[in-house]
């Protein structure tokens, strides 16, 4: 599952009741299910029906599987009836047979109605808009985790694979979609039956059933018909993911050593939004939100279209890792979510290699990572789930982001051609099966022959940063002997509490060759070949914060432009996070900044630009903000200049997600020229829809959007009633709730009220609105606490109406939020509010710890 942007943030927890601590017994297990459902989309409701064949293990007269929010109206054993009792809490549902199943193969049945959400968690719709104005309605489902009790009575755990057959009434037209390929029947009322052929033995979350009035358009790779499924006249937008996923397949089945075993791949777009997900890796049968899949040239950027792919691969990626060898339990999501993340980019380096992605991932989501588990909120990656509200909380950056930096640490431990032996020995061994992560930690000691679980234990079992510190850099015989030093990096006092880890690192001097190194202990000498500058942690391939003394520092910023890419970035990154911490002061980040040259990568600016940012979210409503925006425009005003606003033919993606990023950062900093053009841009919106440059159009609209008077949101209201692409009236709504002005905030925040707005959209402008004014975003969804959560997914809740305040410097806000979640969740759902304060927390400390340096600096 690819998390939705804003959901890394967010961290949600699940917001239902607490569950029984034990998972379901093993005495029965599924071995096949067939089941038939029969929605009726008008209605919001349908009838299924399963037989599932069982083995029981042990004489049981008891059977306890799955089940949540479905009518059961009958249940049988073997064709008898039997009673059964449905515990709404636990989702579950208990039969009770008259005498003892024994050991063997038998059938169990039911019979039931449930409901279609209006939000993506179990079977859920999604409401549009055609081009030519009809109204439309897309059925699809989402059942991690875990929703697919809420489709059917399962053992709804990831360890009990089965065989899945599903069958689907579908009105006259329309088009249903599944897993695996389908019969269609027509019936004589002159609906369709689709009658899908069973699939691989896999887990009940990545069974999948969709419909609606929809095409597709497939190429062949190989054995396997690769499908994009679109709502119609749009599928040609679907030529690029279908371009990249047969690519992509290729890379996967050599890299894994095992062929992609489905007849088909589709890939679903669905014209709606979630808080939570942007796609999810149903096995041959991928879901997308339209943005994350759909690449529309008249108004796509082309971070837009990179991220197309990203997505592509991550949920690609799934297929092997997660969906053919599947984690036992939720304490090990990190194998599905951590390797797809390091996956997206090892493909995005690999095959687009004008993308820099390895860089990148340095920047930005390594930086991601070590940010989240720098404070009192961090948690180990692998750690111990039991309920709901904590399987919902497994899904974080943690997960994702630490999980990616981690498996990339390990391969460059190991080197590539030893760490994909054993990734393919664990993938022939495990197939079709479930795992722990030690076992992936075993085969790939086998193909190396290398200690992995002594380090891989230190990163995956206890959580925090270590922080390894160089002095000196002395050379003696032709050598450089620099001295080491480890502690924990922190953003609080709880992410100090001190640690160990045996952190491995390549060492080097700049321009020399590296040597690689397991630091462990408090302190250590290293000696590296060659003199000069010391360069610790070599392309930042270790999961550390790097920490350069006096001499150590200087040098390496005297040769700052002899360095690596990654380790520019990566020191930037660095350098900058230590100055947040108090373990360096401003100045010395503050000297590296200024050693990043006029011609600099495109990369380097943009992380430059993210920092300037940072700073500036720090101060707000405070006199020094304005004096970082006006610094932030007199220091990328001139890069924006050289590089221009129009996109130039061959230029490379790099310049182009700068120029995006830059007009952006100067937009939110108040730079004049650009709200200037915004204006002028949004002006002819109204008679051309494509008026602005793809390559600006994302951030031309939130400088617009931000600056609006009340005269222009009241034209961006019409136009986003207006428009009919549910990819652009999504965005369009997102834009409403980003005015800087209060008053025009607030009439936002009036919309979640009315009707003019979908359910799912309700929560964007939410969101939108509490990233300028959190206090007045949480103020109004604690008001409005119920129809807030009317329109939140399930998986979202409980973390969400914390999430709208956390951006807030009100000393009072902490308070407020421990108060709500005190009042309205169990102790088990608070993880999300916990988040939010502990935040808040940081951002003061940083913001007073930086004051002092950041007004000297800024002038």
């Amino acid at each position: 599952m690819k998390l939705a942007a804003a959901a890394v943030a967010l961290m949600f927890t699940a917001s239902t009741p607490a569950l029984a601590a034990a998972q379901l017994g093993r005495d029965v297990a599924p071995i096949a299910y067939d089941i038939t459902i029969d929605p009726n989309a008008q209605a919001m409701t349908f009838t299924g029906s399963e037989t599932v064949t069982v083995n029981v293990r042990k004489a049981t007269r008891t059977i306890t599987l799955n089940a949540a929010d479905l009518a059961i109206s009958k249940a049988t054993v073997d064709g008898r009836p039997v009673q059964f009792k449905l515990d709404n809490d636990a989702q579950r549902v208990t039969l009770t047979l008259p005498a003892a199943a024994m050991v063997g193969l038998h059938t169990i049945a039911f019979a039931w109605t449930g409901k279609i959400n209006e939000s993506a968690a179990g079977f859920f719709a999604i409401d549009y808009t055609n081009t030519d104005g009809s109204k439309a309605r897309m059925l699809a489902t989402q059942f991690e985790a875990p929703d697919a009790r809420r489709f059917a009575p399962m053992w709804d755990e990831p360890s009990f694979k089965a065989k899945f057959t599903l069958r689907a009434v579908a009105p006259k037209g329309q088009l249903a979609f599944s897993n695996m390929p389908a019969i269609v029947t027509r019936r004589a009322d002159g609906t369709q039956l689709y009658s899908f052929r069973q699939s691989p033995v896999m887990s009940s979350y990545l069974l999948f059933l969709g419909m609606g009035d929809m095409e597709r358009k497939t190429v062949m790779a190989g054995k396997t018909e690769i499908g994009v499924i679109t709502r119609r006249g749009v599928s040609d937008q679907g030529d690029y993911a279908l371009a990249s996923a047969k690519r992509l397949l290729a890379y996967y089945n050599d890299y894994f050593g095992q062929p992609y075993p489905l007849p088909k791949l589709d890939m679903i777009a669905g014209p709606g939004t979630s808080q939570f997900f942007g796609a999810m890796e149903n096995w041959g049968a991928i879901f997308y939100f339209e943005p994350e899949l759909l690449f529309d040239k008249k108004r796509a950027t082309e971070s837009d279209k990179q991220r197309i792919f990203v997505v592509v691969a991550h949920e690609m990626a799934h297929q092997w890792f997660g969906d053919l060898v599947t984690m036992s339990w939720w304490d090990d999501l990190w194998l599905n979510e951590g390797f797809a993340s390091w996956m997206e980019n090892k493909t995005s380096a690999d095959l687009n290699p004008d993308w820099f992605a390895r860089d990148s991932a340095v920047a930005f989501d390594r930086e991601g990572a070590l940010a989240l588990d720098a404070t009192a909120a961090t948690h180990p990656i692998i750690r111990h789930v039991e309920t709901v509200d904590q399987i919902g909380e497994a899904f974080d950056g943690i997960t994702y982001q630490k999980g990616q930096a981690v498996i990339g640490m390990i391969e460059s431990t190991l080197g590539p051609d030893k760490f994909r032996a054993g990734i393919r020995r664990y993938m022939a061994k495990y197939k079709y099966g479930n795992t722990q992560t030690d076992q992936l930690w075993d085969e790939l000691e086998a193909a190396s022959g290398m200690p992995v679980k002594s380090f891989a234990h230190d990163f995956t079992l206890q959580g925090g940063v270590p922080m390894v510190t160089v002095a000196g850099g002395k050379c003696v015989g032709g050598n450089t002997v620099a001295a080491l030093a480890q502690g924990r990096f922190g953003l609080d006092a709880a992410s100090k509490t001190p640690q160990t880890w045996r952190v491995p690192l390549r060492i080097g001097t700049v321009g020399g060759a590296p040597v690689s190194k397991i630091v462990t202990g408090s302190s250590t000498e290293v000696t590296v070949p060659g003199c000069g500058a010391v360069v610790a942690n070599v392309g930042k391939g270790s999961y550390a914060r790097i920490r350069y003394l006096g001499d150590a520092h200087s040098a390496l910023v005297a040769n700052y432009d002899k360095l690596a890419l990654a380790d520019r970035v990566g020191t930037l990154g660095d350098d900058y996070a230590l100055a947040r911490s108090g373990d360096q002061d401003f100045a010395t980040y503050a000297a590296t900044l200024d050693a990043v040259p006029a011609d600099a990568s495109p990369l380097e600016w943009s992380v430059v630009s993210g920092q300037l940012g940072s700073l500036s979210g720090l101060y707000g409503g405070t006199p020094l903000r304005a004096r970082i925006n006006a610094l932030t425009i007199r220091k990328l005003g001139p890069v924006l200049a050289q590089i221009g606003y129009e996109a130039r033919t061959g230029e490379s993606p790099l310049v182009t997600n700068l120029r995006e990023d830059l007009v952006g950062r100067l937009g939110r900093a108040g730079d004049p020229e650009v709200e200037k053009r915004a204006r002028a841009y949004f002006a002819k919106l109204k008679t051309d829809s494509s008026a602005i440059p793809p390559a600006i159009r994302a951030p031309i609209l939130a400088t617009f959007a931000a600056n609006a008077t009340p005269a222009e949101w009241d034209d961006l209201l019409a136009l986003t009633k207006a428009e009919t692409n549910p990819v652009v009236k999504n965005e369009y709504v997102r834009l409403l709730g980003a005015a800087n002005d209060p008053a025009i905030a607030m009439r936002a925040l009036e919309l979640v009220k009315g009707d003019v707005l979908t359910a799912q959209q309700k929560p964007t402008i939410l969101r939108a609105v509490a990233a300028g004014h959190p206090d007045m975003a949480f103020d109004f969804a604690v008001a409005n606490m119920e129809l807030v959560n009317s329109v939140v997914e399930a998986s979202s809740r409980a973390a969400f109406i914390p999430s709208l305040g956390a951006g807030s410097n009100d000393p009072a806000m902490p308070g407020k939020i421990q108060a709500y979640a005190e009042k309205n969740q169990p102790e088990s759902a608070r993880g999300g509010a916990r988040r939010a304060i502990a935040g808040i927390a940081v951002r003061k400390a940083v913001a007073d710890r930086l004051r002092a340096g950041v007004t000297a600096w800024a002038g």
